[in-house]
């Protein structure tokens, strides 16, 4: 029997702890900690993978390559992708193999330095949206915004952030080695939404300054796989209407024409929820059949069994 093809897109309390120190340390305990969940997963017979953000961990590389900028070269944005991808999955090789054993499972964990193609014209360029780096107050955000040239925006009721382009992922460029090594692995891949490369005329590949959300990368890996499903873990259980309001109404179920009404309502903040929306709808639409879950990370095998989480999906 066809196991149910499931993409993960892990969200950044898969991560890191509001409160704790953003250690790689402490990362990698919380990580090992995720890792149970998606053994879980894997234990009941779905074939998966992982999709994960970056916005905190890329942020930070940056700001110490910057910092340092006096005694070393800084290094370009595209580069300080490449390099969470790479810590940020060998945490995941470290925390999901070890939990697959435990479960009798013996598959490899690999990950795989993914680049995505965007279009240089993509209008993101020109409104910076996507979150990167730590919470700032907001005297200290409009301080660096000054001094470093930082765009910065107040994100969903949490605190100032930096903010950067977050074009539209148009084409994973490994795409042929993700199908390989589809079914013989779990492979880690698009982390951080894809390491945003432009295409020359020559057909070489040049990485730009931006982060891919990655919740838009999953959807693109995620059609491109021919997946059943797309499972984007958050920290929440549902995605709500009026959400932090005494009017807030949580959602179980969602069609893709009430969806499209929402987002065009309003009713999620761009920084959090609108991209998650937004890529589930996209990928039920993509093909007659398909859906997407949203939940929380703590909930994830509830969530398939129907038990809790908001449901994506064709039907009115």
């Amino acid at each position: 029997m066809k196991k149910t093809r499931v993409i993960i897109a892990l969200g950044g309390n898969a991560l890191e702890e509001k409160g704790r120190p953003s250690t790689a340390e402490v990362q990698l305990e919380i990580v090992k900690r995720t890792s149970e969940y998606i053994a879980d997963i894997i234990a009941a017979g779905y074939e998966v993978a992982i999709v994960h953000g970056n916005g905190p961990q890329v942020g930070r590389i940056l700001l110490a390559s910057e910092t340092a900028s006096e005694v070393t070269p800084t290094m370009p944005f595209d580069v300080c992708g490449a390099m969470s991808q790479g810590y940020i999955g060998y945490h995941i090789q470290q925390g999901l193999k070890p939990a697959l054993e435990k479960r009798g499972i013996h598959l490899p964990v690999v990950s795989l330095v993914t680049q995505m193609v965007v279009d240089p014209k993509d209008p993101a360029f020109m409104n910076p949206t996507k979150p990167i780096g730590p919470f700032y107050s907001e005297d200290i955000a409009k301080r660096f915004a000054k001094e470093k040239g930082f765009v910065v925006k107040e994100d969903a009721g949490r605190g100032w952030r930096r903010v950067v382009a977050s074009p539209i992922p148009k084409r994973v460029v490994e795409i042929e080695t993700v199908k390989a090594l589809w079914g013989k692995t779990v492979v880690v891949t698009c982390g951080g939404g894809g390491i945003p490369v432009v295409e020359k005329e020559d057909g070489s590949l040049m990485g730009v300054d931006a982060v891919i959300d990655k919740d838009f990368a999953a959807e693109r890996l995620a059609e491109d796989l021919d997946a059943d499903l797309l499972l984007i873990l958050t920290d929440v259980e549902n995605v709500s209407l009026c959400f932090h309001t005494p009017d807030e109404q949580l959602l179980e179920h969602l069609n893709v024409k009430d969806a499209q009404k929402y987002i065009e309502e309003g009713q999620f903040a761009s920084g959090s929820m609108l991209p998650k929306v937004m890529a589930a709808t996209a990928f039920v639409r993509s093909k007659h059949g398909r859906r997407a879950i949203i939940t929380s990370l703590y909930k994830a095998m509830d969530a398939l069994n129907g038990e809790c989480g908001t449901v994506i999906d064709e039907n009115n």
